[in-house]
């Protein structure tokens, strides 16, 4: 079956940058990169979850993490130039990137935002990144991701506490 084109992924092609759409099953119940990463069969480092975030002075900007960490507020603050960060409502991320809980993307979205991405993701051959759609996500080289993006790379995760 041929997978609907997303504008996350019109916007790859836009730029000429490779990658691989690949669909899986979503459980409406676990919309986290946990559960991606295990229905695609992957270690949580190289399936990368998008949040979008507020700086008390810059605005809106988007956060790329591996799921099994969780966002450093300070880090990203410090990254972004804000004194501090928080996520946006659940709510607001149809209005401000054009994308549902579960399907965000760095890429493709209503607005280009500032996107800040952990400074760990060069280690991998190729990531995972959602493609715009729940359940929909491009494999793809992690320095085409930063470059589509214009990301900042920086140390804004942790474990989970």
């Amino acid at each position: 079956m041929k997978i609907k084109k997303t504008n996350a992924a019109r916007f790859l092609d836009s730029l000429g940058l490779a990658y691989e759409l690949r669909r899986f099953e979503v459980d409406e119940d676990d919309l986290s990169a946990e559960a991606a990463a295990a229905h695609l069969g992957l270690p949580l480092e190289r399936v990368y979850k998008t949040l979008v975030a507020r700086g008390d002075q810059g605005g809106v900007l988007e956060a790329c993490l591996p799921a099994g960490r969780e966002l450093d507020f300070k880090a990203l603050a410090a990254a972004s130039g804000n004194k501090s960060v928080a996520l946006a409502a659940v709510r607001e991320l149809p209005e401000l990137t054009g994308y549902q809980r579960g399907g965000c993307s760095p890429l493709g979205g209503k607005k280009a935002y500032p996107v800040y991405i952990l400074d760990e993701i060069m280690r991998h051959e190729r990531i995972i990144v959602n493609a715009g759609g729940r359940g929909l996500m491009f494999f793809m080289a992690p320095g085409d991701l930063v470059r589509a993006t214009g990301a900042t790379l920086a140390p804004i995760a942790r474990p989970p506490r």
